[in-house]
């Protein structure tokens, strides 16, 4: 059988969480790809992409490898009953357990990363120890089944890699040279600790309502 690889879709996801690393695994051999959602019903982005769920938590069958992304919409599904226990089974039986962004709260809210090194985007990774994770820095942090990716543009280093350990380097090499992905950016600003504090000042801003409606946001 092909590797199954789940996504989960919601409103208002970060649209690059999921769909760079849909890209990269999506060249990975003998995968196929679900994109999981309450109903079939297109679901909008935070960048005004909606996307169309493949599979519905009850169709969805058993995942080799979950994905959760994060988002805006993420902090209004970190009590949804619905989506925490269908986080909650899937990721109890698959091999492995990965996130990008602030979707490493949600595998939080469901009880899949206590006692793990887990990434997030750089404003949000504070509270990953009130599920019980320790939070580790590095864009994309390995703790035995359980993969997670900082901010955005984190999860197509995070889908790499993860080619890497289901189908080995060279492939993994193999599907980044079909991606042409060879990053320049134009500006070293990527992390705080490139930004300085004024520039890192002004994005926590623009991210301040997004952070303060997470459980114990200010």
């Amino acid at each position: 059988m092909p590797f199954r690889i789940g996504f989960l879709l919601y409103p208002h996801l970060t649209q690059l969480d999921l769909t760079g690393p849909a890209q990269v695994l999506a060249a990975m051999s003998d995968s196929a790809l679900h994109f999981v959602w309450k109903r079939h019903e297109p679901v909008p982005s935070d960048a005004g992409i909606s996307l169309l769920p493949t599979d519905t938590f009850d169709s969805c069958p058993a995942l080799d490898m979950l994905l959760v992304p994060g988002g805006p919409g993420q902090q209004g599904l970190m009590r949804d009953a619905d989506v925490l226990a269908w986080l909650a089974r899937q990721g109890a039986q698959a091999s492995w357990v990965t996130s990008v962004c602030s979707g490493s709260l949600l595998l939080g809210a469901a009880g899949l990363l206590k006692g793990y090194r887990a990434a997030s985007h750089w404003a949000y990774r504070d509270y990953l120890p009130a599920f019980g994770a320790r939070i580790d820095e590095r864009r994309v942090v390995v703790d035995r089944n359980r993969i997670t990716g900082g901010g955005v543009t984190a999860g197509i280093d995070l889908a790499l890699s993860l080619v890497a350990l289901v189908r080995g380097e060279e492939e993994a090499k193999a599907v980044q040279l079909q991606l042409e992905y060879a990053p320049q950016p134009p500006f070293n600003c990527g992390r705080p600790e490139l930004a300085g504090a004024a520039l890192t000042a002004l994005a926590r801003k623009r991210l301040a309502a997004s952070i303060a409606s997470l459980p114990g946001g200010a």
